[in-house]
């Protein structure tokens, strides 16, 4: 599995060998050596993977922790010379995945990055042609939504467009990312389009469609389920 990875580290000395081993793993790293550029990296970024330090310069590592996770549901890893337990328990609290203390073995760290990764890969059920996420179920296979147990109709698009947000429940979604996967990445047309898709989307699976619950905005940003 290659990986999109965001590396949040303010030593160059150790991002640097740490980026490199993981390039030559085939992953595509990018590094980030400051707290407060971390989180508008992420969202530009929307990385499969974020390995983090605790002592940033600016926003720490437990902050930026805490706010990815209320987010979206991309795996972190934190990477920490602070072992007490009490540090762990807390990264672990606050959403983080995995923590691992350094000094570390290369081998170690691969391996809890393949652990984690391998966690979030596996069928949650039996069902890999139904995605569900509150009174929404998806049939990828009979392309069919139910809402609350009633089927409701959805055009092609608006159909791709659910698809990719249940697929990512709680990750943020941005505009172009979503324009360019249902629409084509050599899409030139009015960006209001996807706009237009989510406020009819919102209209089927919201209870309020004007106060949605379910299909977030993220300014600036784009969308996400949940």
């Amino acid at each position: 599995m290659k990986l999109d990875i965001l590396l949040v580290e303010d030593e160059l000395s150790i991002a640097e060998p740490l980026a490199y081993l993981l390039e030559s793993e085939g992953h595509t790293v990018t590094v980030v050596t400051h707290g407060d550029d971390a989180l508008q990296q992420f969202r530009s970024q929307t990385p499969d993977l974020i390995l983090l330090d605790l002592l940033l310069p600016g926003m720490s590592g437990l902050e930026i922790c805490k706010v990815v996770r209320a987010e979206s549901r991309t795996p972190i890893i934190i990477l920490s010379a602070k072992s007490a337990e009490l540090d762990r328990i807390l990264g672990l609290e606050l959403g983080a995945d995995d923590y691992v203390t350094k000094p570390y073995s290369s081998r170690e760290l691969l391996a809890r990055i393949k652990s984690v990764m391998r966690r979030y890969s596996e069928p949650e059920n039996n069902e890999p042609d139904i995605l569900r996420y509150e009174n929404l179920i998806l049939d990828l296979s009979r392309h069919a939504l139910m809402v609350n147990g009633q089927e409701v109709s959805l055009p092609r698009k608006e159909f791709e467009v659910l698809e990719l947000l249940m697929s990512n429940q709680g990750r943020v979604l941005p505009r172009e990312r979503l324009i360019s996967l249902v629409w084509g990445s050599d899409y030139f047309g009015d960006t209001k389009t996807l706009d237009v898709h989510i406020k009819r989307l919102r209209d089927k699976v919201e209870e309020v469609p004007g106060q949605p619950t379910i299909i977030q905005t993220v300014r600036g940003v784009g969308y996400r389920l949940g």
